[in-house]
């Protein structure tokens, strides 16, 4: 079968891969992270109702009372033990994700078991979440200071935060989930394309477009890729950002900007846009300033997608494409170039970004590796007056990109052209 086609087949949704692929993480690829990071182990804290942004993640996701969760790099191996109230214990043990076990008769024991364990380890450095970066923040500042004082000042003294850890890790994707990936972004571009062919300028409206993609999403069964209210972000006036769609009616000379997302399973994300041109009534292609911004946008993007190679850092991605975009003609655009994708529309690893700022950010200077993905954009920006107003119009082709050990591809294939919606 065509693998396009057989990409754009609705998801079979009740059985989750996540927890065989989730064991696999752990054991394929959080070694490989702690050695980058430098660390020798890693402390994760769970509980009911508040619990850590990476709780799915490590198994934690159903805490009740207060577990923590101990991953120690033994080589080129992780251990695990997970220290947990009685009652959550045999659940914990048929999820195999852990290799041991401390069982708890008093739940106000896990810091303490918790500091025995590590003092035991003789961990060096120990990652706790505690970070700026907000999924590696998850230990509270009452969790964290019940741990202190658990621990004598020679262990307090190892520990560090678990931001550089978590990025890595996080940042890298299993092949199989490279490939979910893939088959949920061409049903997200699917979607998009499905909505514009819907569209009847002068008559409809950026949000009957999106309600057409909601309806769709539906009846597929397919969650939100980010906010609900944000998502489909339909446009076709002045870009208004992340923002939700308007009653604006579409009309024609317009480039109409859907940026749209899925989740699938409950824990991978897409992030695309589409474009399309509205054309003139007796038109039956775009004129040719329109075909000109469209083809400097998606030459930037070829232009980013041939510097994201093992090694570079996320900035020189980013001023490989504004290079072109000044060649060019276009306004400098706000933006970054793209961001990670997967477990979230905005994930956590190096960003493509920085080029607009006197200064990159710490994330930008983070060095590409093989199994990153990343939705980035080609961008042109101009100003232009239409019945509507005058303002800033920019066209910012998205797509989703793999890191190889070679250099980058396409997730699926990319637009080509703009598409073309007749008056009618």
């Amino acid at each position: 079968m065509n693998k396009t086609l057989e990409a754009t087949k609705p998801f079979d949704l009740k059985d989750s891969p996540w927890p065989q692929i989730r064991r696999a993480r752990i054991k394929k690829l959080l070694p490989t992270a702690m050695q980058l990071a430098e660390v020798d182990a890693w402390v994760l804290v769970c509980r009911e109702n508040a619990s850590d942004p990476l709780a799915m993640h490590i198994g934690g996701e159903n805490a009740g009372g207060t577990a923590a969760f101990l991953f120690r790099l033994e080589g080129d191996e992780v251990k695990s033990t997970a220290i947990t109230p009685w009652g959550e214990a045999n659940g914990l043990r048929d999820m195999n994700v852990h290799d041991e076990f401390v069982v708890l008769e008093q739940p106000t024991d896990v810091w303490k078991v918790l500091a025995e364990q590590l003092k035991a380890s003789k961990s060096e450095k120990i990652a706790v979440n505690s970070s700026a970066l907000n999924v590696a923040d998850g230990l509270s500042w009452t969790q964290r200071q019940a741990m202190e004082e658990a621990m004598d000042g020679e262990l307090r003294a190892r520990l560090v935060s678990s931001e550089a850890l978590v990025a890595e890790w996080l940042s890298v994707k299993l092949p199989e989930e490279i490939d979910i990936i893939r088959r949920a972004g061409a049903l997200t571009v699917q979607l998009e394309e499905e909505a514009y062919a819907t569209v009847i300028p002068g008559k409809t409206r950026d949000c009957d477009v999106a309600q057409f993609i909601k309806h769709r999403m539906e009846e597929l069964g397919v969650e939100n890729g980010w906010s609900p209210e944000q998502n489909p972000s339909v446009q076709s006036g002045f870009p208004r950002g992340h923002a939700g769609p308007t009653d604006k009616v579409i009309i024609p000379g317009d480039f109409i900007q859907t940026d749209f997302g899925i989740k699938v399973y409950g824990v991978w994300c897409t992030d695309y846009q589409r474009f399309a041109y509205v054309l003139e009534p007796g038109q039956t292609e775009a004129p040719p300033e329109a075909v000109k911004k469209w083809e400097i946008a998606r030459q930037g993007h070829r232009i980013a997608l041939a510097a994201m190679k093992p090694g570079v850092r996320g900035y020189d991605v980013d001023r490989a494409q504004r290079e072109w975009m000044d060649k060019n003609g276009s306004l400098p655009v706000k933006w970054g170039t793209g961001h990670p994708v997967g477990y979230w529309a905005h994930d956590i690893g190096p960003a493509l970004s920085g080029g607009q700022r006197p200064e990159p950010p710490a994330n930008a200077l983070r060095q590409l590796r093989p199994g990153q993905l990343f939705a980035f954009d080609g961008f042109f920006a101009w100003e232009e007056e239409r019945p509507y107003g005058k303002g800033e119009k920019c066209i910012s082709v998205e797509e989703i990109g793999v890191v190889t050990e070679e250099g980058a591809e396409y997730l699926i294939p990319p637009q080509e052209d703009l598409i073309l919606i007749p008056s009618r």
